[in-house]
């Protein structure tokens, strides 16, 4: 004999906020396995300032010149490798978790840039890129006169 589980609809139903949560998730911050070799898709911060965007990628392991970026319209890409160490037959693994490969990683981002002005630091495995904005996007300050 079988337990009977009971149904309930509402728990199975999701918001429209959900859905487009799990998709936007799905589409842009899941990791994602790349040629069968487990490698993640980097994580990101972005956050933006009234004059720049600033991206911030966690790197670990990898060096600078394994890095590329491209900036295309309102699109950031991240690409990269890691190349695996030599493998030894002596070893033993108990565990094995860091990655090794391709990967990339492509952001939208939430303003028009000037790509040609962007700085990228690569320090302690994280890179910064700072992007400013247009200047046709920025804040502007109206002043106002009094009579």
């Amino acid at each position: 004999m079988s337990n009977l589980i009971r149904w309930e609809p509402a728990r199975e139903m999701m918001t429209l906020r959900e859905a487009m949560d799990r998709l936007f998730d799905d589409a842009f911050t899941r990791p994602l396995s790349l040629g069968g070799n487990n490698w993640s898709i980097p994580a990101v911060d972005m956050y933006q300032t009234d004059n720049e965007v600033v991206v911030k990628v966690a790197l670990p392991g990898i060096k600078a010149d394994e890095v590329q970026l491209n900036v295309t319209g309102e699109v950031l890409t991240i690409k990269g490798e890691t190349k695996q160490e030599n493998e030894t037959k002596e070893k033993a693994y108990h565990i094995r978790e860091q990655r090794w490969g391709t990967f990339e990683r492509s952001l939208v981002l939430p303003t028009e840039v000037v790509a040609d002005k962007a700085k990228a630091d690569f320090e302690n495995g994280i890179l910064t890129i700072t992007l400013p904005k247009a200047e046709e996007v920025k804040p502007k300050t109206i002043n106002i006169k009094t009579k």
